[in-house]
């Protein structure tokens, strides 16, 4: 599936998942994701969760659940490197027929743009903007601003990284069964800690899902 950009002047780039975002013409009118200061943001990682997200990019504004459709959920060391902040393999999406990534649609600040791109690492090449279409449970369909892995190891998500996103699911209520997949995503047998701002989020989450 290639989705592309609609403005002549864009860029076109199939980057598996959709359009690579940083080679549009970002002053584009046909950019449907661009609206006055504020951007759409497709979250399925560890941004699903409120307290998460909101670290590095207090704008975040919860606008609905959604799903994109033909593609499925991985986890990952980008570039072959252990995450240093997950201590194991961190979301990422690619093209898969017939499966599905729910995750939550955030408005954001345009402010939180470089933020959000330094979170996912798009400078170093961890991640690769992208734009995606997805759904709402209320069949709309929305363009966002999403990421992908373009370069990944293979692995799984360490405890940690796992209760972030379980919890994030829960609290923003994507569908049980889609939750049920998350739970049932086997970690890694990593042991230690992650940093305190890191386990502060994971233990507001929990108070805030209980």
């Amino acid at each position: 599936m290639l989705l592309v950009l609609s403005s002549h002047s864009c860029y076109r780039s199939q980057v598996r998942a959709g359009v690579r975002w940083d080679m549009a013409n970002s002053g584009g009118e046909d950019l449907r994701i661009q609206e006055g200061e504020s951007f759409l943001y497709f979250a399925y990682g560890s941004n699903l969760l409120t307290e998460r997200i909101h670290l590095r990019n207090p704008s975040a504004v919860f606008c609905s659940v959604a799903r994109l459709q033909d593609f499925k959920l991985d986890f990952g060391n980008p570039q072959g490197k252990t995450s240093e902040t997950w201590h194991g393999g961190i979301a990422t999406i690619f093209e898969s027929p017939g499966d599905e990534v729910w995750g939550v649609v955030w408005k954001m600040n345009k402010s939180n743009l470089s933020s959000l791109d330094k979170q996912e690492g798009v400078k170093s090449g961890m991640y690769i903007p992208i734009e995606v279409n997805v759904s709402t449970q209320e069949g709309k369909e929305i363009t966002c601003r999403s990421y992908q892995m373009s370069n990944y190891e293979r692995v799984p998500p360490s405890p940690q990284y796992k209760k972030v996103i379980c919890l994030g699911a829960k609290e923003n209520g994507l569908p049980l069964e889609y939750q049920e997949k998350l739970n049932s995503v086997e970690p890694n047998d990593y042991k230690g800690k992650v940093s305190e701002e890191i386990e502060d989020i994971i233990k507001k989450g929990e108070a805030k899902t209980h």
